[in-house]
């Protein structure tokens, strides 16, 4: 199983950031698509009305930036910084049957960045490629 998994580490982790980026695309497409019920969701959650414009500039740019492995450790950090506070803002009423199990999801999301946070892009990355490229050029790097 250990040579399998070293073998296809790369596109594996490849597909891993892809499928958790495509979570924060989707939302900032829906957003917008649905600006009015995006705001008035955010104004429910405590925010201002004018948080709608980096909100949705966030999922789009932090999911695009996973997706492509750019500046990953750091777009990591953030993207669990928000799961953890929209779940917390988005679905603390557990009154309500679904908001426990949101949560969860949310949680969970957390660990997924923070876990790439940690390990980085992997080989097929732009932040991977960057490094490639400075150690057979370090004159440039400087």
């Amino acid at each position: 199983m250990e040579k399998i998994l070293t073998r296809y580490d790369a596109p594996l982790t490849l597909l891993a950031r892809i499928l958790m980026a495509t979570l924060f695309v989707m939302a900032g497409l829906d957003a917008v698509m649905k600006m009015d019920s995006f705001t008035a969701r955010l104004v429910s959650d405590g925010l201002p009305s004018w948080s709608f414009t980096p909100v949705f500039w966030f999922l789009i740019i932090s999911g695009l930036f996973l997706m492509l492995g750019f500046k990953t450790r750091w777009v990591g950090l953030l993207m669990a910084g928000f799961s953890i506070t929209s779940g917390l803002l988005d679905y603390a009423d557990f009154q309500q049957p679904t908001d426990m199990v949101m949560l969860l999801k949310n949680i969970a999301l957390t660990g997924g960045y923070l876990f790439v946070a940690l390990n980085g892009p992997g080989a097929w990355s732009i932040d991977a490629a960057m490094d490639r490229y400075k150690a057979r050029h370090p004159a440039d790097a400087a």
